[in-house]
């Protein structure tokens, strides 16, 4: 069988195609002109997920012989969903926390999703779902930071070097939006370790490579965690 999984986000748009359960193929883009990849196969199934925009203009252009599933909060699960308001949810957050408890069964598992924002969630050993987090990302932080005051600089982000201490503005920025950022991360780790034990800590997400070498413990970093998560979310619809 081969399936397609879609994960329209803030920034861009990201697609895994499966056999069976093997992710064979990933890709990026970003506007509404899907690669030739997607257009030129037949997929027996696809699913969508979309923190953006409707995934219509999406869906219309695929060549799908048996069920097209747009992820919303009616889509059933192979986890159980204890968030409040599932309606506002975001699908890639459950989808990861899908990802996390497949790769990771049996273990209670924190996800970090570090993009535009940078989430947390909670999935227990159990299954349960139970929400987390969302704040600003790294870039979002910046651009705060220049945009809402008069006079403090917008500053690129360095990829490694970033001071404790900063002794210029431009450094202390760095300080405050990277350490600072690092800090939180680590914070909300030591907090969960705290409340629950043998914790698996996983990062995805478009800067999830910068803070891989900078939290405390092990850290698994699975860029297609969103991907996996929306498959077993289709494998269990069909």
């Amino acid at each position: 069988m081969r399936s397609a999984a879609i994960d329209v986000g803030n920034t861009g748009t990201k697609y895994g195609i499966f056999e069976e359960d093997a992710l064979v193929k990933q890709g990026y883009f970003i506007g509404q002109e899907l690669p030739q990849e997607l257009l030129s196969q037949v997929f027996e199934h696809v699913i969508v997920a979309s923190v953006a925009e409707s995934t219509q203009s999406i869906t219309a252009r695929l060549s799908v012989t048996g069920s097209i599933i747009e992820l919303s909060a009616q889509t059933a699960l192979p986890v159980f969903n204890k968030y409040k308001t599932p309606q506002t949810l975001g699908a890639d957050r459950i989808a990861a926390a899908v990802g996390a408890n497949y790769l990771f069964s049996g273990h209670n598992c924190l996800v970090f999703d570090a993009g535009t924002c940078i989430t947390h969630d909670f999935i227990d050993k159990e299954g349960n779902y139970l929400g987390g987090g969302i704040a600003p990302g790294l870039t979002m932080k910046f651009k705060a930071l220049h945009t809402f005051t008069k006079r403090l600089p917008l500053v690129e982000r360095t990829e490694n070097e970033y001071p404790l201490t900063g002794q210029t503005t431009q450094e202390s920025i760095l300080s405050g939006v990277l350490a600072g950022t690092v800090a939180e991360l680590n914070g909300f780790i030591q907090a969960y370790s705290e409340k629950a034990k043998d914790l698996t800590v996983i990062l995805c997400g478009g800067d999830a490579g910068f803070f891989e070498s900078k939290l405390k413990g092990r850290i698994f970093v699975i860029p297609e965690l969103v991907l996996i998560g929306l498959h077993r979310i289709l494998a269990h619809n069909v």
